[in-house]
């Protein structure tokens, strides 16, 4: 139920946090600084570093997956943040697909925003951002980093690809939009993200700093197209991204661009929310300079919230405060641009808060299992090559099973993903039963760089009959060549059909099903269509 007082502490919350900074007066500048800072925290339990810090004006906590061990105790963690400070953002990465945070022991129930792109009906896209904000409601957190409207124009890109609605700016920007209408309806705020747009990159910038080669007219054309859009539908914050684009601002990433972010977000698009650094940890952020340099110029630049990372020493957050008072004593920062950015971060706390006292808990639908997508509806969503399964099926016996492991995505980390999260989730269940009568095998980007690609292939054909077949399962395949040595070796041996559970090549070489996403749920639907054996 909803807290009968917030009504009623909400609008004196706003006022409190929209009044005026005396930057001249020590405490406030330092109330002021803090009020930008987001960092993160090892372990399931608050800090007493960061509890401190949050009574003192730290504007918030972004927690990860290793923070949460199940929802009662994330609701537990949140509500001592918020009775630490009432004013706290509490961020979340929860994507609804391969990125999750909620699931991240067991996968996501949601299909992800790939699988929704393709299913392309508004009203499912707008059901899963509701369902996911009730069930962040009931956590007690107030910020999710989503929606990715990034579009995902490369099908090389490392760290968006199935995070995205698709390859097509108008598609993105509606389903953007219905997600972020969705979410918001329940009180919880949205971010959309990467700004200016990740979508045509083939680095990672948690690993590199991208470099995009697109000029502000052509930007304006596709990667601003669903920035607009959510703009439009009253996103909260957006997330800046780490890349460059030489032609719109020179050797300087977007998270540091006056130009991209106080001229082109906050001027052209008239975005008026708070703009939130993706993590400053990042070497596409601070790899060259530090993470404390890295948050004056995010400041200097228009950001507002600084995203510090997964696990932030408390020695760090008094340096990068040091760091802030030291350019604005220098003049490098304004005061002005320091109190401007934490009055931005209160208002938006305090208008969640306000959101929330207004929604009806008492509506949102209870339990784990999402009803806004079928197995059915994600398993229609998939490409399968003509003939593909039937070939499959002309083998005798049950097929092999053969995972690819590659190196984990920072932005995903180690989530379960596919059917075998869906096994291991439930097991108990009559699709996990039935997938585990299936010999299993793992294939991993270690097994190649120790130079026993060629044994563990053997070890395979020697434990599969020569008249069984064989389905290798990995993500994004096209990119990784041990994934290509692994599955030219068995298709010379074994009917062999690929599954990419990640963006597959426009040509689909390693591609006899692409299903465009790996969540739990979307692992459920391909074990359906697997067993069931039909290309229907």
């Amino acid at each position: 139920m909803p807290d009968p007082q917030a009504p009623r502490q909400a609008p004196a919350m706003l006022d409190e946090a929209v009044a005026s900074i005396d930057m001249a007066d020590p405490d406030a500048r330092a109330r002021a600084i803090a009020a930008t800072l987001l960092p993160g925290f090892m372990g399931t339990r608050l800090p007493d570093s960061l509890r401190r810090r949050l009574t003192a004006g730290l504007g918030g906590v972004c927690v990860f997956g290793p923070n949460i061990v199940s929802e009662s105790q994330l609701e537990e963690l949140n509500d001592d943040i918020l009775t630490a400070s009432p004013l706290a953002v509490i961020a979340i990465d929860e994507e609804g697909g391969d990125v999750t945070r909620l699931n991240y022991a067991d996968g996501s129930p949601y299909p992800g925003n790939a699988v929704l792109g393709r299913i392309d009906e508004l009203e499912v896209t707008g059901r899963v951002g509701t369902e996911v904000g009730w069930t962040l409601r009931r956590t007690s957190c107030t910020l999710d980093f989503a929606p990715v409207v990034d579009v995902n124009s490369n099908p090389d890109n490392p760290v968006i690809g199935v995070r995205s609605f698709g390859a097509d700016a108008a598609l993105v920007a509606r389903h953007g939009a219905a997600w972020t209408t969705g979410i918001q309806s329940t009180g919880i705020a949205a971010c959309a993200k990467h700004f200016p747009g990740h979508g045509d990159t083939a680095l990672d910038s948690h690993l590199a700093l991208p470099v995009i080669d697109r000029s502000l007219d052509e930007l304006r054309e596709r990667e601003l197209v669903p920035f607009r859009a959510a703009i439009e539908a009253g996103v909260a914050a957006i997330m800046t991204s780490h890349i460059v684009l030489p032609r719109v601002d020179a050797g300087t990433p977007a998270t540091f661009s006056s130009r991209i972010l106080t001229q082109l977000l906050r001027g052209e698009l008239g975005f008026e929310g708070v703009i939130v650094t993706d993590a400053l940890d990042m070497k596409g952020a601070s790899g060259e300079t530090g993470i404390s340099e890295a948050a004056v110029r995010a400041l200097a630049a228009g950001c507002d919230l600084l995203c510090l990372g997964t696990d932030t020493p408390d020695q760090l957050i008094d340096e990068i405060v040091g760091a802030v008072d030291d350019a604005i004593d220098s003049g490098r920062l304004s005061a002005e641009r320091v109190a401007d950015a934490a009055s931005r971060v209160r208002a938006m706390a305090a208008r969640s808060i306000a959101a929330r006292a207004a929604s009806h808990s008492e509506a949102a639908p209870g339990g784990s299992t999402p009803a806004s997508v079928s197995v059915d509806d994600v398993r229609r969503s998939f490409d399968v090559r003509p003939g593909a399964l039937s070939a499959l099926a002309a083998a005798r016996g049950p097929f092999a099973v053969v995972r690819l492991e590659t190196e984990a995505n920072i932005a995903v980390g180690v989530a379960p993903w596919g059917p075998f999260a869906q096994a291991s989730a439930e097991p108990a269940a009559g699709d996990s039963v039935a997938w585990s009568r299936h010999p299993q095998f793992v294939v991993s980007e270690a097994d190649a760089s120790g130079g026993d690609l060629d044994a563990r292939v053997a070890a395979i054909l020697d434990g599969v009959p020569d008249d069984r077949g064989v389905v290798v399962i990995g993500k994004a395949v096209h990119r990784h060549p041990f994934a290509r040595a692994t599955i030219d070796a068995l298709r010379a041996a074994r009917p062999t059909l690929v599954v990419d559970m990640g963006w597959p090549s426009d040509a689909r070489e390693y591609a006899d099903v692409a299903t465009f996403g790996a969540s739990r749920l979307v692992g459920r639907a391909l074990i359906a269509l697997l067993l069931d054996g039909s290309d229907a």
